[in-house]
């Protein structure tokens, strides 16, 4: 009914920067939230951000200052800009999004996932 295919990722040196970005697509009438999470190695998924159709977000305490998340509304597409990148950002990285395919049906849908590697 709906699906999120993602794009960015890759290989950086600390400090560097990654932007990601996740397009969704299908039968949708409205999506709320989209965010982005994230899994390294042997640990839980976890929040990294979150965004609101209204603009409101949510951060990790480990990303406040470095990662910076928005949305285009018009394209229902969620971006994920990353500045000062460090190793310990290594991990899968998910976009996730709650998207009402009807007036009175909705579900929670996940990405592939994209690597993010983070070298020091």
């Amino acid at each position: 009914q709906a699906q999120l295919v993602e794009s960015g990722g890759g290989l950086v040196q600390a400090g560097g920067s990654l932007r990601l970005s996740c397009a969704a697509s299908g039968n949708i009438f409205s999506i709320e939230p989209m965010g982005w999470y994230r899994q390294a190695p042997g640990k839980q998924r976890e929040l990294v951000a979150a965004i609101t159709s209204g603009g409101d977000t949510n951060y990790a305490d480990s990303v406040k200052g470095r990662f910076t998340i928005s949305r285009d509304n018009a394209k229902n597409t969620v971006y994920l800009q990353m500045n000062s990148l460090k190793p310990e950002d290594t991990a899968v990285y998910f976009c996730n999004a709650g998207i009402w395919v009807q007036r009175n049906t909705y579900y929670n849908y996940w990405g592939q996932g994209t690597q993010v590697t983070v070298s020091s």
